[in-house]
């Protein structure tokens, strides 16, 4: 048998509503409130770290951070993520190692259908952010479902990724496009 959980994490249509879910989301939302609230460093980052699926070495963000489940966060060594991220997590979300995010991030993987009927019916499924290694992310910046960036990407501030891109770029705008290849 197939529980909500797996469908979503799957990218498959889901129930939302599911209870496991739901609960799942109540006592993110307790954690998180409290967490964030939270001036010790080191304390604070501990207790996201435990909340996340895996997390590499030199873990560090800062307060108002975000996400609805935590177990599809997979992060990699030496991350840094500034103030206010949220990090939709009904499918993976897959972060490199020595990735930068500034303030005011937004990864989301969830998507909606665009048929009314089907939207009205709460069918919800998702599709996975991957994220290469040594990633730049400026602030506002937003990624969308399905997006893959390689490595040694740059996304300048204020961008909305709506599609994949490979090694070595910068991108910026909205959409996101290729303004510079890194040499």
């Amino acid at each position: 048998m197939t529980t909500e959980r797996e469908k979503m994490t799957a990218g498959k249509p889901y129930n939302q509503f599911d209870p496991e879910l739901i609960n799942r989301r109540v006592y993110m939302r307790q954690q998180l409130e409290e967490i964030n609230r939270i001036t010790d460093n080191d304390d604070r980052n501990n207790r996201f770290r435990a909340l996340l699926a895996d997390v590499g070495d030199d873990f560090f963000v800062e307060s108002s951070f975000k996400f609805d489940y935590g177990f599809n966060i997979h992060i990699g060594n030496h991350f840094y993520g500034n103030y206010d991220m949220t990090f939709l997590d009904t499918c993976p979300i897959t972060i490199g190692e020595h990735c930068y995010f500034g303030p005011n991030i937004g990864l989301y993987t969830p998507v909606h259908p665009l048929d009314p009927v089907q939207r009205n019916a709460d069918v919800e499924l998702g599709k996975p952010i991957t994220i290469g290694d040594n990633a730049w992310l400026g602030g506002r910046v937003t990624i969308l479902p399905g997006v893959t960036l390689g490595d040694n990407v740059v996304v300048g501030a204020g961008s909305v990724v709506t599609k994949s891109f490979g090694d070595n770029v910068v991108i910026a705008g909205n959409p996101a496009r290729i303004i510079k290849t890194i040499v």
